[in-house]
């Protein structure tokens, strides 16, 4: 991949959608190369906004993007195509196609870099399928390479799309909740397997996600986001149990988990929450 500059920043950005709501209003966020981030609020937050825009997928309607230093609303077509290859997204649906096989899906990652000719001919016979494998291994589901995707489940299915994104060993990831069809033990292989990539390749990391207990793991650095703004933007350590819950108090008491349900002790940090699984001990 690229050798081009992983930091991302965020001024005052805004975005009003065609029908006149406003998904993000004012938004400033600065982010270092290789650092790891969490996204966390609840559902109509600005979350998916915000991970739009930082790909280049969504131009704010004001304020200003800059990745690696270069804005890039201010590049030609050719430039802008080099500098999304180095964005990895992972989606929440991921947009596959269902007759797709998934070494092609994984391969997919490497379009950006690969030439014309050589991605043509890996529809027909799979350039660099171990590689694939390899990064399907890592999720856990390397014995489905050569499946056809539509074969496979939702949380399958997600756990493609981050293999692409692994594959394709972009510079900036950015995840919109790339878990949420999983269950408590698949989602922490996965979201461990994108941690992975940013302490070893030195990936910059950002992901919405709206299970608190993930977000507390595995992100030093926690975004809280409401109503299409920041809120809080602190270390996970400085993140109070009070601020959580004003943060998700349109949802209830419980603070929302992987897959389980959660009681509140009033403990900070990693003793924000205690698991409750039902018939479980």
């Amino acid at each position: 991949m690229s050798e081009l500059p992983s930091d991302v920043r965020l001024v005052a950005a805004s975005l009003v959608h065609p029908n006149g709501h406003r998904a993000l209003r004012a938004v400033s966020l600065a982010l270092g190369a290789g650092e790891r981030v969490a996204v966390i609020g609840p559902s109509g937050a600005g979350k998916t906004t915000l991970i739009r825009v930082l790909a280049t997928s969504l131009k704010p309607s004001g304020g200003g993007l800059a990745i690696g230093g270069v804005d890039p609303w201010q590049l030609g077509a050719s430039a802008l195509r080099r500098l999304r290859a180095t964005i990895g997204v992972v989606h929440q649906s991921p947009p596959i196609p269902p007759r797709l096989r998934v070494v092609t899906a994984v391969l997919a990652g490497r379009l950006g870099t690969w030439p014309a000719w050589r991605s043509l001919a890996s529809l027909f016979a799979p350039h660099d399928a171990a590689a694939a494998r390899t990064a399907l291994d890592r999720l856990d589901l390397g014995e489905r390479v050569f499946d056809r995707c539509d074969r496979l489940s939702g949380g399958q299915l997600q756990r493609v799309g981050i293999a692409r994104v692994l594959c394709q060993q972009a510079n900036v990831i950015l995840a919109d909740e790339p878990v949420s069809a999983l269950d408590p033990a698949l989602a922490d292989l996965s979201v461990g397997a994108l941690v992975a990539e940013n302490e070893t390749r030195g990936a910059t990391l950002v992901a919405s996600l709206h299970a608190v207990d993930l977000a507390l793991k595995w992100f030093p650095r926690l975004v809280g986001m409401k109503d299409g703004e920041i809120v809080f933007d602190r270390p996970t350590a400085a993140v109070t149990s009070t601020m959580l819950h004003e943060l998700y108090a349109t949802e209830g008491r419980l603070l929302p988990q992987q897959g389980v349900d959660v009681v509140d002790h009033g403990a900070r940090r990693a003793n924000v929450v205690a698991l409750k699984r039902p018939g479980c001990q």
